[in-house]
């Protein structure tokens, strides 16, 4: 135990190290916390791709800090940031939102997800698309090299914002979520995706992931499917762990 939590700590100073802690006002007034890891070697003359990472619902709140125990290692790998230099953004939802439109009934077992997002756009996610473009504005982003990726709560949010944005991004990496198919044809051919799921998932069932690429492919995208056999939810451990995951990311340009 005392091992873990030395452990614990040393990743969060880590964290507290690399990551900056930041707040973006979105033009309704809205606040957005966030926290950034910019390029090691950051040049303010290079336009640099940029990651936008989305949580899922455990961790929302206003800490900005416990949403980034998932994935950060991926981003933080030395070899990682000298390989693949870019601006990654974990942006972070309030307890009372989510990133997704999506309505979930609790009353049902297991839960039951709705995908029927509407057209009016919930303000966190809305705020983490429109930082991403400030980046672009600001002329500090590649805006042929934009990424979005998410677990659970935050890979339904991918696949919204992919739906509201389709022309945004290179590539779409959602994780343990799922989309309302409706709207599929409409950004099916503008980007690549690579979604995951593992195949136990109690919280957020397999089969959203499974209906979500049987539509990409329906649709004629270029998806790439990854089901972890006896992995529950916690697939976002397996597909960081994937080596060629950011080769896979970073070799798309819009």
């Amino acid at each position: 135990m005392k091992k873990l939590l030395a452990c614990l700590l040393f990743s969060l100073a880590i964290h507290a190290q690399s990551f900056e802690k930041k707040t973006y006002t979105d033009a309704s007034g809205h606040v957005l916390p966030y926290q950034i890891l910019m390029p090691a070697n950051y040049n303010p003359s290079v336009k640099y791709p940029v990651v936008l990472v989305l949580h899922g619902a455990g961790e929302r709140g206003d800490d900005n800090v416990a949403q980034m125990k998932y994935g950060t290692s991926v981003f933080l790998n030395a070899e990682n940031r000298e390989k693949y230099p870019a601006i990654v953004i974990f942006p972070q939802c309030p307890k009372d939102s989510y990133w997704s439109s999506v309505t979930i009934d609790r009353t049902t077992k297991p839960t039951t997800f709705l995908f029927n997002y509407t057209p009016e756009a919930n303000w966190p996610l809305q705020s983490a698309v429109d930082l991403v473009k400030s980046f672009v504005k600001d002329k500090k982003a590649d805006k042929k090299r934009l990424y979005i990726m998410g677990l659970s709560m935050g890979g339904m949010g991918t696949m919204e914002a992919v739906s509201r944005n389709p022309k945004l991004f290179a590539a779409a990496n959602p994780i343990c979520g799922g989309a309302d198919l409706t709207y599929v044809k409409k950004y099916a051919k503008k980007l690549p995706f690579w979604v995951h799921h593992g195949d136990v998932d109690a919280v957020v069932p397999v089969k959203h992931s499974r209906e979500l690429v049987d539509a990409l492919k329906a649709a004629g995208a270029d998806v790439t499917y990854t089901e972890y056999p006896g992995v529950n939810h916690n697939s976002w451990d397996n597909a960081f762990a994937q080596p060629q995951l950011l080769a896979w990311l970073f070799s798309h340009k819009k």
